[in-house]
């Protein structure tokens, strides 16, 4: 009878196998049959390793020479992904950098003539810009909206969302990405940064992709979800090394905010991933400082060197400091609690009218930032250039094409600059480091950052949840730094020292907002002071960290989190809440029974069992002698038509 049954399960097997997808991009349904994926699907992934007997004979097989090839090609693969992040990171950046310098040059060179044709040319080429990044979001790659984080996080976790790291949404996040940052969106590229980083491991973990004809027998080594998640891991490292070319705060943001399992050599390859990164986007920075790159290098890589800012503190300023923090955890707190109303609004009642509603959705928000950009500047009067040193490398007025500190936008008298053009008519990085700017003291009026501070964080409000790729770390840094800002000029006011700068206090600001936002405290700490070179500030980056962290888990849950939860991705907590520490598995289950397999079933009873639910993983249930029954292992629902089915239903510990 077991010798039917099982000349019964090849033939089904191979049948189903007939007709499996051969296409990356589509997923099984509960029979087995191909079906679209949205990325709304997601299914359990099995991280642990069974130690059958199966898995033992395996073991015994591999010889010291196939052991060291094994980990040769783990430490190739780290060498790989760091290369190629490095490498999506330098050609987002320098797309990202000359796209936004052509169309500051552009409208510059027209509104010294008519300030209206200028601002027609401003608004067209933005709306190109975005629409490019919606098209191919939307007509492309539906994965590649937002900033991939809380699904990549999902993924490390154990939950795999379909579509999330295939070849398409490698390409529609890296272009995506160009589009809607260039385009001047309330967004950021490094959150897509880290999901490229992703798809780039996971696309070396499984040799390639398929569908597009691009891979190799001879990357095909890792055929367990453990070896990818690991692989997975490095990419994410990488992506944040790339983002911030902050290296040691790429390690931490894996071991601290995306993954739940952790090992030492696990730590060591993601480490050599994040140094092969440095060095790939170190090199590319020397060979476009010879004029190579167009636009790319006033702006660049994330690098805001306030080395020269305030060298000491005085214990009164703790105060302002510690305020800062407070209101980086309210503003977080309601920031996350914001994008998630609206976001859920999007996901079930906007979004669900089509991709012509996606597009038409983020043309109106390019269209409204365009206007606000462009507008608000006109309605502020200028400012007199301040006087500065002859040996000073300050340069007031900025002359027209030219972006940075005190910019000329519709100034009568030569001398004069724009505070809030200087903010609002910037690329966002050239913008923060204007912020972080030392020896500037009174650049900024109050009024002025305070109008900035309210229509950016509307707009990012607005703008995050749209079909694009966003991330949300520059955004953060850019309103932090402004409240941060008014917060240090009135220090400045108040105490009237020399030596306070508002930089530093528009630095602390920053910091506050990520951690009241993003609830990260290590990671985000090493990446601040790697992006500022300055280490003197890390006791006050540390105290606004624990305090912005403190007030904004007051009220909801990190961004990312919440984010997740919204999306259907089920994330297990590394510690219970406390309601449940004297919970039973009986009453977390309720009324239901659980679906398991006995050690040996019929095809038809696996699947009419697949069929009548929607669980991706099924208990194997053995009977003793003495009747009590016993769990021997774990099925998981793609098992069931990846393999021989027959084999996989007699597997046993």
């Amino acid at each position: 009878m077991l010798s039917n049954h099982l000349q019964n399960g090849i033939e089904t097997a191979r049948l189903v196998w007939s007709r499996l997808p051969n296409s990356d991009d589509e997923a099984l349904d509960e029979v087995g049959l191909s079906k679209k994926s949205d990325g709304s699907r997601s299914e359990s992934l099995d991280y642990e390793v069974i130690e059958n007997n199966a898995y033992r004979e395996e073991q015994a097989q591999r010889g010291k020479l196939m052991v060291g090839y094994y980990v040769g090609v783990k430490w190739f693969f780290a060498l790989l992904i760091g290369i190629g992040t490095g490498l999506a990171a330098v050609f987002i950046n320098i797309s990202v950098e000359n796209f936004a310098g052509w169309k500051f040059q552009l409208t510059f060179s027209i509104i010294q003539k008519s300030y209206v044709a200028g601002f027609l040319v401003y608004i067209l080429f933005n709306l190109l810009l975005v629409f490019s990044s919606v098209y191919i979001v939307t007509q492309f790659a539906p994965a590649a909206a937002g900033s991939g984080i809380p699904e990549i996080k999902g993924y490390l976790n154990g939950v795999d969302t379909h579509g999330i790291l295939l070849f398409r949404t490698l390409i529609g996040k890296i272009f995506g990405s160009i589009g809607s940052v260039g385009g001047g969106l309330a967004l950021g590229k490094e959150g897509p940064l880290v999901h490229t980083g992703a798809c780039i491991a996971s696309l070396l973990g499984q040799g390639g992709s398929t569908k597009y004809h691009l891979s190799s027998r001879w990357l095909q080594v890792f055929k367990t979800d453990r070896d990818r998640r690991d692989l997975v891991t490095c990419g994410c490292a990488a992506g944040v090394a790339a983002a911030f070319r902050a290296p040691v705060g790429g390690v931490l943001f894996a071991l601290e905010e995306v993954t739940s399992w952790w090992r030492s050599q696990l730590m060591w390859r993601v480490f050599f991933t994040s140094a092969v990164v440095a060095v790939v986007v170190r090199t590319a920075m020397g060979w476009c400082k010879s004029g190579k790159c167009g636009h790319f290098g006033s702006g660049g890589f994330i690098i805001w060197d306030i080395s020269d800012g305030q060298e000491d503190y005085s214990f009164e300023e703790l105060l302002p400091m510690a305020i800062i923090g407070v209101i980086g955890g309210l503003l977080g707190a309601l920031f996350n609690q914001l994008t998630l109303y609206i976001t859920y609004w999007r996901r079930n009642y906007l979004h669900k009218k089509g991709s012509r509603v996606k597009m038409i959705e983020v043309c109106l928000v390019s269209l409204i930032t365009s206007v606000i950009s462009f507008g608000l500047p006109l309605l502020r009067k200028c400012s007199p250039c301040p006087e500065v040193e002859l040996n000073s490398s300050i340069e007031c007025p900025r002359p027209p094409g030219m972006y940075g500190n005190y910019v000329n936008f519709y100034c009568g008298k030569d001398k004069e600059y724009n505070d809030l053009a200087t903010i609002f008519f910037n690329t966002q990085d050239d913008a923060i480091r204007n912020l972080f700017s030392a020896k500037t003291i009174h650049e900024y009026s109050a009024q002025s950052l305070l109008t900035f501070l309210v229509m950016f964080y509307s707009l990012a409000v607005v703008t995050f949840g749209t079909a694009v790729p966003a991330g949300q770390f520059v955004p953060g840094i850019m309103i932090g730094s402004t409240y941060g800002r008014l917060v240090g000029m009135f220090v400045v006011n108040f105490y009237k020292k020399l030596n306070i700068e508002e930089g530093t206090y528009a630095l602390l600001g920053a910091a506050s907002f990520l951690g009241g936002s993003m609830r990260m405290t290590v990671s985000l700490c090493v990446i601040m002071v790697e992006i500022t070179n300055n280490l003197k500030l890390l006791p006050l980056i540390m105290l606004v960290l624990l305090i912005s962290k403190a007030v904004g888990d007051a009220f909801n849950e990190g961004l990312y989190e919440e984010q997740a939860r919204l999306r259907g991705i089920p994330l297990l907590e590394s510690r219970p809440k406390y309601q449940m520490r004297k919970m039973t598995a009986k009453e977390a289950c309720g009324n239901k029974k659980v679906v398991y397999f006995p050690r040996v079933v019929k095809v038809a009873d696996v699947v009419s069992i697949l069929q009548s639910n929607e669980h991706n993983g099924f208990p194997v249930i053995d009977h003793t002698r003495n009747g009590e029954s016993l769990v021997i292992g774990l099925m998981l629902r793609r098992w069931n038509f990846l393999s021989n089915l027959p084999f996989v239903m007699l597997w046993h510990l």
